[in-house]
């Protein structure tokens, strides 16, 4: 009887398995754009991919959806909800996912993406079109009064991309559009 029951438990374990599969990553992708499958585009007024993605689980039409950053502060970012699941593409523009995930921002330990570090500014200054995070880390590792660095993507400040040199450290607040870093 011991064994039979040892048998019926084993078998039980492996039809889970082989029903319920391994885990499927359903995290948002930063970076990449899912073109096509659109049936409603919306503003954004908080300028947030996190409500993109809860649009989409709100919308029982939804499968996927894609957010578009701002490039103009006047229009604002932009959320499509798609009825496929379109294949996604790379594209600094977008952020995207499938319903069902949430937004994950990648951590690289140098880069604090969706962070802000308000106050302690001493420099501030508009980037060239096309100029990203990389280059507002690089002006605060080039000048000895800098201790951290905040990066305004294009429309979250202006209609060009934006970075802030702080004296001081200041604590990080969850900010979409933003990106920051501590000099050490």
């Amino acid at each position: 009887m011991g064994r039979l029951l040892g048998a019926w438990s084993i078998t039980l374990a492996c039809l889970a398995a082989v029903v319920g599969g391994a885990p499927r990553q359903v995290e948002a992708q930063t970076n990449f754009d899912r073109p096509g499958g659109d049936y409603l585009s919306t503003q954004v007024p908080s300028g947030d991919p996190e409500d993109c993605a809860l649009m989409c689980e709100r919308d029982r039409r939804c499968r996927a959806w894609s957010f578009s950053y701002p490039t103009d502060p006047a229009i604002g970012a932009i959320c499509w909800l798609k009825s496929s699941v379109p294949a996604r593409v790379p594209d600094n523009c977008c952020v995207s996912g499938v319903r069902g995930g949430g937004v994950v921002e990648p951590r690289n330990g140098t880069m604090e993406t969706s962070i802000d570090r308000p106050g302690g500014d001493y420099h501030s200054f508009e980037l060239k079109k096309g100029e990203g995070e990389e280059a507002c880390k690089a002006a605060c590792a080039a000048d000895n009064k800098c201790r951290a660095w905040t990066f305004a993507r294009a429309g979250y400040v202006g209609k060009e991309p934006h970075c802030f040199l702080k004296k001081e450290i200041k604590p990080p607040r969850h900010r979409a559009g933003y990106i920051s870093g501590v000099v050490r």
